[in-house]
């Protein structure tokens, strides 16, 4: 059975196979035509338990990627899995997590979890900002979080092989168009899943034309996932 790519919106989204379920980045409150995912929906308990997630994957601290991490860890008893830092606040406030960091890999019941860098804020005092490189039940995926372009990109399938890179590609706060085809050039993976892009004006992008650039280079097949929807992954 294949695994599923369920795109939430913003940069959350889940992997799921065969009744396991994994969140990353739960930002839910700006995708309100997403029931039970609305902005009622996103701290209710009953409505958070539909999740049915065991894993919750935090890039880092800022509002619109820890977003409803807690309240999901509490309703599904499930576990956060962050840097060191992200990890303290999660079990300040009554969740279990994992924390680990930087360069460090561990294995889970899914696969396993590598942490690498994203060149971001963290969002907690004296935390790193990070991505995730993630084997779950044998499907290889790169998340990046939120990052700037950097050029260490390019070891990442050296370090820990992977198929799919999962890629910001908003502008402002995060790299833009241009920079994430230059990013699939350098991670060398056979599919791109364009995120964290159109939530607001400020970060509004022609997906479409970022399409058409990567696979004109050769660089992948990218992958456009609506909000809502899913893929099924190798």
């Amino acid at each position: 059975m294949s695994t599923t790519f369920k795109y939430i919106n913003h940069a959350c989204f889940m992997l799921s196979h065969e009744g396991h379920n994994i969140i990353f980045d739960p930002y839910l409150e700006s995708c309100p035509e997403f029931n039970p995912y609305d902005t009622e929906a996103s701290g209710n308990t009953e409505a958070l338990k539909k999740l049915n997630v065991e894993y919750i994957l935090v890039s880092h601290a800022h509002f619109d990627h820890i977003g409803s991490a807690f309240d999901i860890a509490k309703a599904c008893d499930a576990t956060i899995i962050s840097t060191a830092e992200v990890a303290g606040l999660a079990g300040e406030n009554g969740c279990k997590a994992h924390g680990m960091h930087l360069g460090g890999t561990h294995k889970f019941d899914f696969g396993h979890v590598r942490i690498v860098p994203a060149f971001h804020g963290s969002g907690v005092a004296g935390g790193h900002a990070c991505g995730f490189i993630v084997d779950f039940y044998g499907t290889k995926l790169y998340f990046a979080g939120d990052t700037a372009l950097f050029g260490d990109m390019q070891l990442l399938q050296r370090l820990d092989p992977f198929d799919y890179a999962v890629l910001p590609i908003g502008d402002n706060f995060t790299m833009g168009p241009a920079d994430a085809a230059i990013a699939a050039e350098f991670l060398k993976a056979k599919y791109v899943i364009p995120v964290h892009y159109n939530t607001w004006p400020l970060i509004a992008q022609d997906v479409d034309a970022y399409k058409a650039k990567v696979e004109a280079d050769g660089s992948a097949k990218v992958l456009v996932v609506p909000v809502a929807e899913s893929i099924e992954l190798e």
